[in-house]
């Protein structure tokens, strides 16, 4: 490993502790970053995810693209976590703490908001962020760009639906231009520049080099997500630091539950390596921008479901750098490809 993904930990740590001051002495600054966006989607934190996506984009091989379907447990694990566990364990779990626990420190009105906040979450599985989880896993990046494909179409059908039913609402207007311009920027262009570019580099030894300088230019657009992202909600953060302890509780223990999850089924089932690594992280990360769109849009902008959406951008990224150093460590628990092959 590089200098960079070495000690990622700590550079995260330090660009969290940064956003925050900056948020706090610059807010004017940070507004008039996050009023750049459409559909909901910040414009700015596009280009930096898409900074990080791109060097997994140009390492997918299309013709190894074709041999996924011959290995379908990873995606049936994905498939199976994302829509059959995660949303419900996410409802069961914000009851649990705000009917319950949290009772006595929360209004029923609050407590039914952050819920239902949490809910969204649940039922809004990752897009961008799993390349990125991927490539930090050494993930494979051919069957990852399968899963999310395959996971974004299961979404278009399912998402209301289920938001509905745990919401117990008669209808949930799913914002389509948030979740098709997210689908374009986070994995059409990308892709469609990785494909590009690969055709131009020619050999393999020659696309290796190149992704390995671009990899240190994709942590530092890690790096300077999180800056942005606690800069947004620096404010926040310093003014209600007991409510989004709260709420992030019960979202810390579903990311973590569903990853246990998720890791003993692909363990049982003897997924390979490179396989079972996104798989493992694909249902643990968060549509973010498609849940905090339909908060809004549902409860209004300053509401209780909007305010857990956003804490769930803020907890995701440590946590998720947390599973990705636990990956790691029990590479050794799976078989590789050669194994299996």
């Amino acid at each position: 490993m590089g200098l960079f993904e070495r000690w990622l930990t700590l550079w995260v740590g330090l660009s969290i502790a940064a956003g925050v001051a900056l948020g706090l002495a610059a807010p004017a600054a940070f507004t008039a970053v996050a009023r750049l966006e459409l559909a909901h989607v910040n414009l700015v934190v596009a280009v930096l995810i898409w900074v990080m996506i791109y060097p997994m984009m140009i390492q997918i091989d299309f013709a190894a693209v074709r041999e996924v379907g011959r290995r379908p447990q990873g995606l049936v694990l994905t498939l199976a976590v994302n829509w059959l566990i995660k949303p419900f364990t996410m409802a069961v779990l914000g009851v649990l703490f705000f009917d319950h626990l949290f009772a006595g420190w929360v209004d029923p009105q609050s407590a039914s908001e952050y819920i239902a906040g949490m809910i969204l979450l649940g039922v809004a599985p990752c897009t961008a962020m799993v390349f990125v989880w991927s490539q930090l896993t050494r993930g494979d990046p051919n069957y990852t760009l399968v899963q999310v494909a395959v996971n974004d179409l299961v979404m278009v059908f399912a998402f209301a639906p289920i938001a509905a039913f745990l919401l117990g609402v008669t209808d949930v207007d799913v914002p389509w231009q948030t979740l098709l311009l997210s689908t374009v920027l986070y994995v059409v262009l990308p892709l469609v520049a990785g494909v590009i570019t690969r055709r131009m580099l020619g050999g393999e030894a020659v696309v290796g080099r190149f992704v390995a300088r671009l990899k240190p230019w994709s942590i530092v657009g890690l790096l300077a997500t999180v800056v942005l992202l606690f800069g947004f909600q620096a404010a926040t953060l310093v003014a209600q630091p007991f409510v989004i302890a709260l709420i992030a509780l019960p979202l810390v223990l579903q990311t973590y539950g569903i990853f246990a999850i998720a890791f003993i089924i692909a363990r049982r089932m003897k997924l390979p390596y490179p396989i079972a690594a996104p798989a493992c992280l694909i249902g643990t990360s968060n549509f973010f921008e498609l849940a905090v769109a339909v908060a809004i849009s549902l409860f209004g902008l300053h509401s209780g479901a909007a305010l857990a959406t956003v804490v769930g951008v803020l907890v995701e990224v440590p946590v998720m750098l947390s599973l990705v150093a636990l990956m790691r460590q029990a590479e050794h628990l799976f078989p590789d490809t050669d194994e299996l092959s």
